[in-house]
């Protein structure tokens, strides 16, 4: 174990740790994704490229996992604390909404918060490359890097705040299936974790400890938020821009609500395989780099 002098901050290895997680459980579980994306694709899944080139579009995964689950985390376990420590009255004790031997609800309403933060900011890089890896897997372009010319070579038409717009299309859609998701994940697996520490009396959990808590946290997550997810690729995938509501109204119309739920098993079991993983190797790399192993 390093000494105290020599350990990183917490940001640094929130950093690291975040962006080593990220690559990690991408890279991992990539052609589940393009299988979900596949399914929900309004082109239907064999269209779209079926079980075929289910690595299509991963060179914009490969660019976006690491600062975009860097910038989670760095955001998230800033927020976290800071939150923690708004908590604290000025002798250092918790606040009268304690109970017992824990925080009462301040702690999961301090979770829910800083993962919501945490995703606003991670949306900024994980957006367009959404939006570029989709186009690729759903078979609309060849590859990452010419579904990337296609929307630049419109600049001619649509100008530079056109072609942002495109690269950021469904950024509301996003925010609107990523920010309830994480409310749900991260209070748990926090929970999960302070459960496991309490029992032990071991400071932190195994890395083994989180990505099964983080698994069953993110399945949990996952099937709720299944509609919304629906509605972002589809919106992604859409040739022109269309409201959320209109979207919503079309998708309804057309194919049932039965289209808000296609998907749900490849979504489930890719993010609860993902929530092990990420998880999991998030509290490995920051245990190691910051020398609490």
């Amino acid at each position: 174990m390093a000494s105290p002098s020599s350990n990183p901050t917490p940001f640094t290895s929130a950093l690291l740790a975040g962006a080593f997680a990220g690559t990690t459980v991408d890279l991992s579980l990539y052609p589940i994704d393009t299988l979900k994306t596949r399914l929900q694709s309004s082109a239907g899944f064999y269209p779209s490229g079926g079980f075929r080139g289910v690595y299509a579009g991963v060179g914009s995964a490969v660019v976006g996992s690491a600062p975009g689950a860097a910038f989670f985390f760095v955001t998230y376990e800033a927020v976290k604390l800071r939150l923690r420590l708004l908590c604290e009255n000025e002798n250092g004790r918790w606040s009268r909404w304690e109970r017992g031997t824990g925080r009462g609800w301040t702690e999961p309403v301090e979770h829910m918060v800083a993962a919501s933060t945490g995703e606003v900011a991670a949306c900024a890089v994980r957006v367009p490359t959404e939006v570029v890896k989709q186009r690729a897997q759903a078979a609309q372009h060849p590859s990452s890097m010419a579904a990337l010319r296609f929307i630049l070579a419109q600049r001619g038409d649509l100008g530079n705040v056109g072609v942002w717009r495109e690269m950021y299309r469904g950024w509301g859609i996003t925010i609107m299936r990523e920010v309830p998701f994480t409310a749900i994940q991260f209070p748990l697996w926090e929970g999960m974790k302070a459960w496991r520490r309490k029992n032990t009396g071991r400071p932190q959990v195994s890395a083994i400890e989180s990505g099964a808590f983080g698994s069953i946290a993110g399945a949990v997550a996952a099937g709720l938020t299944t509609p919304l997810d629906v509605l972002k690729t589809r919106m992604m995938l859409a040739k022109e821009r269309q409201a959320a509501v209109s979207l919503f109204v079309q998708i309804w119309r057309e194919s049932g609500p039965k289209a808000f739920v296609a998907g749900l098993g490849p979504r489930v079991m890719w993010i609860s395989a993902g929530g092990a993983i990420f998880l999991g190797t998030y509290e490995w790399s920051y245990n190691s780099i910051s020398g609490t192993t």
